[in-house]
């Protein structure tokens, strides 16, 4: 007979609990560098698909107080403003204050969550328009994953078009894997419909690895390329809208190509011709 111990109640250490928190639900490690994650949804939070929150963990005690501060940084959400889960994408920094620690989250864990959405990537900053434009570097395609999931994307375009330039082609699993989720998703055909899937067009390159398509996308957009490969005439302000996502160097460099085909940035008080995230860096 097996001698079972009854441990008393008043024994059992609380487990602690983060200011904000939510639990993971799930986590995906893409390459060494790179991994997403799910987190359960504060039943208040309602945000736009595009938009981005704080999120973080605990930092160290302090070697004199021993008191800990939260470590939070911008994320955008991954996830559309339907979904009952919230998604991130993430870069693994080995000496990140805040993802050398984030990357080794597992499911039951906590993150904290601020639920505050703001961010420029909305449909509301930009004019009426014909083809949208999503240009994204590294795991600036974040936001893009929730807004390829938004009904209201394919309901204002009828082209929408997705650039995503990395380095080497395993960077690229989760935006191939998640355009070819959303176009094969059942869920999906209903919620959009199929004949509006079907306007997705992804256009992915690398600077590092031989791929299909290599180079810069800024640089594949001033020779002609990415036109002649899609066959359209080009980027002009009557028809075009753009989002850009990606680390201030490429922000900077596409906002100067689509200013040279006469776009002008806007916002969300003042809608133009594109948008740029500048809370993302990485």
């Amino acid at each position: 007979m097996t001698e079972q111990t009854i441990v008393p109640q008043t024994d059992a250490k609380p487990v602690p609990t983060l200011p904000d928190a939510q639990t993971v639900t799930s986590v995906k490690h893409w390459t060494d560098r790179l991994f997403s994650f799910r987190v359960s949804r504060p039943a208040s939070l309602r945000f736009r698909s595009g938009e981005f929150v704080m999120i973080g963990l605990m930092g160290d005690p302090d070697p004199k107080t021993g008191k800990q501060r939260p470590l939070l940084r911008a994320y955008s959400i991954a996830s559309p403003s339907w979904d009952e889960e919230l998604e991130f994408y993430s870069i693994k920094v080995q000496d990140g204050p805040l993802t050398s620690k984030l990357q080794h989250i597992q499911p039951g864990d906590q993150i904290i969550l601020r639920p505050k959405p703001v961010g420029t990537l909305v449909h509301d900053a930009l004019l009426p328009g014909k083809r949208l434009w999503l240009f994204a570097t590294g795991t600036g395609f974040a936001p893009f994953a929730s807004l390829l999931r938004e009904p209201e994307t394919y309901e204002n375009f009828d082209q929408v078009i997705v650039t995503h330039t990395v380095r080497d082609l395993a960077e690229l699993d989760y935006s191939r894997s998640l355009i070819e989720d959303i176009q094969n998703d059942e869920m999906m055909h209903e919620l959009i419909g199929k004949e509006n899937l079907a306007k997705i067009v992804y256009y992915p390159t690398t600077t590092r690895e031989q791929s299909p398509k290599m180079g810069r996308i800024t640089t594949l957009l001033e020779d002609g390329t990415v036109f002649a490969d899609l066959g359209i005439d080009g980027i002009n302000a009557e028809t075009d809208r753009g989002m850009v996502c990606g680390s201030l160097a490429f922000n900077k460099d596409i906002k100067e190509v689509l200013e040279g085909f006469g776009l002008e940035e806007g916002a969300n008080s003042d809608p133009k011709h594109y948008v740029v995230e500048k809370a993302f860096v990485g």
